[in-house]
Order: C-alpha cells, then sequence, then structure tokens
C-alpha cells in the first residue's frame, strides 16, 4: 500500500452524500477559512489539487470548501495523537462533525478522530512498531470486524506473527468509506466517489516578514 492521507474535514451533513451531489467549490469561502486557521502564514496560491492527494509538503495547505463540507490537508493533521489536535481546528466545527484522517503507509501508521459539537467521540492511532499509541472514547461500527480478529494479517514468509490484529491502513480505507464516502487503494467499488472530481485549493505556506522601523 502507498496511500497516505493527513487532512481534517468539517461536515454538517453526511460527507459522501455531499460530495457526490457535484459541490461547487466556495473560493471565497475557502479563503476565508485558511486565513482564519493559518493567520501566521503568508498563503500564495499554487493552483488546484483534488481529494485523491491529501498529503502535502509541510509547506503547502491544500483545502476546499463546499456546501455543508470543508477539506483540510495540511501537516499539523498528521500528528500520533489526534486528541491533542490544536483546539482552534476543532472549535472550527462549529457544531457539526469533525473528523481527522491520517496514515503513512511506509510505517504502516494510521489514525483517526471524530468530535462532535466539539466533543471529542473517539481516537485510535496505532502502528506495528509502536503499537496502540491511543484508544480513546468507543469503538465505532466500522471497526469492530477488525478488532474481532475478521481481518487478520497473514505471514506466509515466515516472518514473526504481525503484532496487531488487523493492518492499520486497511482500517485506514475502512475509515475512508466510512467517513467520507471513498478509497484509495484496494478493491474500489463503482459506486463510491471518485476523490479526484473533488478539486481542492493549494496554497504555499510562508511566515510574514516584519519589519521595525
Amino acid at each position: 500500500m502507498g496511500a497516505k492521507t493527513w487532512m481534517l474535514v468539517y461536515a454538517d451533513a453526511k460527507v459522501g452524500e455531499a460530495l457526490r451531489s457535484n459541490p461547487q467549490l466556495d473560493r471565497a469561502a475557502t479563503l476565508r477559512l485558511a486565513t482564519s486557521l493559518f493567520p501566521k502564514d503568508k498563503l500564495e496560491p499554487l493552483g488546484e489539487g483534488d481529494l485523491s492527494y491529501t498529503c502535502p509538503p509541510n509547506n503547502e495547505l491544500h483545502i476546499g470548501c463546499f456546501p455543508d463540507v470543508a477539506i483540510l490537508a495540511a501537516k499539523e493533521f498528521g500528528i500520533d495523537y489526534p486528541s491533542k489536535l490544536a483546539e482552534r481546528f476543532i472549535s472550527a466545527g462549529g457544531s457539526g462533525a469533525v473528523y481527522l484522517h491520517a496514515m503513512h503507509s511506509v510505517v504502516d501508521w494510521f489514525a483517526f478522530a471524530k468530535w462532535m459539537n466539539g466533543k471529542l467521540v473517539r481516537s485510535l492511532s496505532l502502528s506495528p512498531d509502536n503499537g496502540i499509541l491511543e484508544d480513546l472514547g468507543q469503538r465505532l461500527p466500522f471497526e469492530e470486524l477488525f478488532w474481532s480478529g475478521n481481518n487478520p494479517v497473514t505471514n506466509d514468509d515466515g516472518e514473526d506473527e504481525y503484532p496487531l490484529p488487523f493492518h492499520p491502513l486497511e482500517l485506514g480505507e475502512a475509515a475512508l468509506r466510512e467517513f467520507f464516502g471513498y478509497q484509495l487503494e484496494g478493491f474500489t467499488d463503482s459506486a463510491l466517489l471518485q476523490p479526484e472530481s473533488i478539486p481542492l485549493l493549494k496554497y504555499k505556506r510562508g511566515r510574514y516578514r516584519w519589519k521595525v522601523w
């Protein structure tokens, strides 16, 4: 698997359904949200990306505002402990749902979290090397098949037994389907959202230079 993500999503509706309705990107709202959440950054437009790539370099922000849904991809969301996400990112979700999704295929690490009305509902972070870093809140229904041992990792080459009851990236793809209605790798259902169809604005992140007169 080669998928990587570090993204945050604000939702006042079911994300997959909202995005499958061919929503229009609100460029003005996107810039307002970007400047409000990253006030210390000088944001320079870099054109457009899309939802299939939500692991931008550290000096970039990918973001898009649509009716009932906002999507952000930035380095701040690739964190080992999702419950420690900066409060400004959580409060910006208002009374709706806030989702964090982060995974890195090189180390088989996956983390996700969900907040409702600003309160943490669920947070999980794990990898085979570090084990379970965070496991807060009640497990969500889509997780149960994994924790119950129905998706084990099989080793056919004589390696040691996999240290987790499932592969974190497989759970990561399941979370993409559950929360956002698409996936990046594995067997894809034609009924799922095609992430390439959802545009995101790309900004280069710099720092303002203040002059002392």
